[in-house]
């Protein structure tokens, strides 16, 4: 059973709607009279990007990209784009779906990628933010909750593409990934 693996659950259902809700508002009134280009990074903003529209209140479009830095519990490093954009974002006021800033080096590289793709602007909004572990001098713009430096899994987050559809955050038992 997957509720077994949790050592505890750090983010409620709920706590993650409300937020959903929150941020929705907040970028519903920033992007007012726009129709921003939301951009999900796959697999793990899936989950959020699907609450987070349901409550945005303007016009939007949708797209997808899928990255890669991490090999179980630790980021390689080198960010790799598995699967491009299906359309142009010349001109476009973007918005990044992340599920966790934790690094900054995925981040930083869709951003430089966006800008060169000739995008009007680049803001992201991240479902969690993990700032004990930048490298990268980066940040959010809408973060949903910042998070201490625990393996977290669930909403979205994964160990070894498990976990993500637990309808909350929750920490993975160290026994599970720790050799």
């Amino acid at each position: 059973m997957l509720n077994e693996d949790v050592k505890k659950i750090l983010i409620s259902q709920e706590e993650i709607t409300d937020r959903c809700k929150q941020l929705a508002k907040q970028i519903s009134d920033d992007y007012s009279g726009k129709v921003p280009v939301i951009i999900g990074l796959l697999k793990g903003s899936i989950p959020f990007m699907a609450e987070l529209i349901k409550y945005l209140s303007i016009e939007c479009e949708l797209e997808f990209m899928a990255v890669s830095s991490y090999s179980g519990t630790e980021s390689m490093g080198d960010v790799r784009i598995l699967k491009d954009l299906d359309r142009s974002i010349k001109d476009c006021d973007v918005i990044i779906v992340e599920d966790i800033v934790d690094t900054g080096k995925t981040l930083q590289k869709v951003k430089e990628l966006l800008y060169s793709k000739g995008a009007n602007s680049v803001k992201v909004v991240s479902l969690l933010d993990k700032p004990s572990r930048r490298i990268i001098d980066i940040s959010a713009e809408y973060i949903g909750f910042e998070i201490p430096d625990e393996f977290v899994i669930g909403f979205g987050l994964d160990f070894n593409q498990k976990y993500r559809n637990l309808p909350y955050v929750g920490v993975l038992k160290e026994e599970l990934y720790k050799e």
